[in-house]
């Protein structure tokens, strides 16, 4: 996994306003319910070293500090305070098939939208955001941190990804690799939101590729998966004869949408997928998320974080 271009990367003018239009709009929808909602969910992974003081009568032992205990002849302690600073990690589908969008946005707009969203209120809360992408030909690694000049940077890179291209290219061990090294870089717990369309081989074989270093990585951290989705691939209209380009062979195929028939299947295919999605999260112990290119991400991800507070941050 490479590491991104530096920020003042130069852009075009036609990236710069999709990227700027997308910041904006984002940062209108962090409000104070938002941002409440994200601090009461996510609270620190634990406690940090404070400092050392005299032991007293009733304190734990087992935060005895030794070596000063040693070194000074009298018995103190280690003191902790509770963590409050995360780090947020945005890990993020960057194939070809993010490119496609029926309504309102693409699929990988919209993510960088939920990029732009999830990260500007990280910020606000003092927390630290990494951006990694796999799928891609050159997949981004923004390493944690706390500046609210970042957000513009992710949302760049997440809308410039350029998508893999070769042929026969396996996009389940894409994942499974960057779940792998994601896991290796972080060294303390973070919080993970895996934003994809999911659009993967349904056998076994391949599922087991990425589950496995999945559930690795959710004994770890908290992970919530992202499922971003456009209606067309949900229920196909009855719009006649229809050219439909497959965005990840870039073979194109032509398909009666007249047929009820054909629409049926359609709507069955999606739905055995999604259930297929489901019960892998499930395994796996992650949160959940859906988003729909023709809605916003601001309303899905405020009932993600209100449902969370409700069962005390539980998944």
């Amino acid at each position: 996994m490479a590491d991104s271009p530096r920020p003042e990367f130069e852009i075009g003018p036609e990236l710069f306003a999709r990227v700027r239009q997308i910041q904006l709009r984002t940062r209108r929808a962090v409000s104070n319910a938002l941002a409440g909602a994200y601090k009461s969910t996510f609270r620190g992974s634990g406690l940090e070293f404070d400092t050392v003081r005299e032991y007293e009568v009733g304190d734990d032992i087992r935060s005895i500090d030794w070596k000063v205990t040693a070194r000074t002849d009298k018995p103190h302690i280690k003191t902790f305070v509770e963590e409050r600073q995360l780090s947020l990690v945005l890990l993020v589908d960057a194939s070809a098939s993010m490119d496609f969008g029926s309504v309102r946005a693409t699929k990988r707009e919209l993510s960088a939208e939920l990029v732009a969203l999830l990260g500007q209120v990280a910020i606000v809360e003092q927390d630290q955001v990494a951006l990694a992408g796999f799928g891609g030909a050159r997949d981004a690694w923004v390493p944690p941190a706390r500046s609210p000049s970042l957000i513009l940077r992710l949302v760049r890179d997440v809308l410039a990804a350029e998508p893999a291209r070769e042929p026969g290219r396996d996009a389940s061990a894409d994942l499974a690799r960057a779940l792998e090294e994601l896991a290796m870089r972080l060294r303390r717990r973070a919080m993970v939101f895996l934003v994809s369309d999911w659009l993967l081989p349904l056998d076994s074989a391949s599922r087991e590729t990425w589950l496995k270093p999945l559930g690795r990585l959710a004994r770890r951290h908290d992970v919530i998966a992202v499922r971003v989705h456009d209606p067309l691939e949900e229920a196909l209209p009855s719009a006649g004869l229809v050219s439909w380009l497959d965005a990840e062979t870039g073979r194109r195929v032509e398909i009666d949408t007249s047929s009820s028939k054909l629409r049926a299947a359609w709507a069955a295919s999606a739905n055995v997928r999604r259930m297929r999605w489901l019960e892998d999260m499930g395994r796996s112990g992650l949160g959940i998320v859906e988003l729909s290119t023709h809605k916003s991400p601001v309303d899905p991800v405020v009932r993600f974080f209100q449902a969370r507070t409700r069962r005390g941050g539980r998944r």
